[in-house]
């Protein structure tokens, strides 16, 4: 003789909203990656003789925009999924959060990309 309430019966899905949260962070982390490194490869390989090597852009500056890359789409998925509770939506505001990331980190962060002046063609 339970009674079920309609409240637990109107969360139909709940495991595939959940996968697709983590679906766009994983998203999010793959695609900062993807973007972080061909910015990043003069700061690793370091030029001529390894003269301009920064490896401090792989121990401090990746694991912060992949960190930044999953939690930016997966923050705006879940507030949206909070306030507006349509999954489409949810999956737009995240993929618009994301574009903004990756375009704030194009416009903000830039390794250093040519030798230190006075490493020009040679005589």
């Amino acid at each position: 003789m339970s009674e079920r309430t309609t409240r637990g019966t109107t969360d139909t899905k709940p495991r595939i909203r959940d996968v697709a949260g983590c679906f766009l962070a994983g998203l999010g982390a793959t695609t900062a990656a993807l973007v972080w490194a061909p910015r990043a490869a003069f700061s690793i390989d370091g030029g001529f003789e390894g003269h301009a090597r920064d490896l401090s852009v792989l121990f401090v500056d990746l694991p912060l925009i992949v960190l930044g890359g999953a939690l930016v789409p997966a923050l705006a998925w879940a507030l949206t999924m909070k306030w507006i509770h349509r999954p489409w939506v949810a999956a737009l505001a995240a993929l618009a959060a994301l574009a903004l990331g990756v375009w704030g980190l194009t416009e903000w962060w830039t390794p250093r990309q040519h030798p230190d002046p006075g490493y020009g063609p040679g005589i």
